[in-house]
């Protein structure tokens, strides 16, 4: 699973030939969550609330990146690293 962007100890993720809906995996020391690109809500697991405030915040910025990522994971291509949050 490549790691695509690392920002506040928080690693954003996505998974090679992932089920639907398009998301990615952000992981902050115990926690770990799935986000949603579209929709920015959290899938499954959970992150405290200030990193999942960061990881919306990075994602909403990065929306089309995301996609494009996505795209690439689900053709068993490696996704571009993006920016972090600065």
């Amino acid at each position: 699973m490549p790691t695509i962007s690392t920002f506040y100890g928080i690693l954003i993720r996505m998974f090679f030939n992932d089920h639907a809906p398009p998301h990615f995996h952000a992981r902050y020391g115990e926690f770990e969550a799935t986000i949603d690109i579209g929709t920015l809500a959290v899938i499954q697991g959970q992150l405290p609330g200030r990193a999942l405030n960061l990881v919306q915040e990075w994602a909403m910025i990065h929306r089309e990146e995301l996609l494009e990522g996505w795209r690439l994971c689900r053709e068993n291509r490696p996704p571009a690293k993006i920016e972090p949050l600065a």
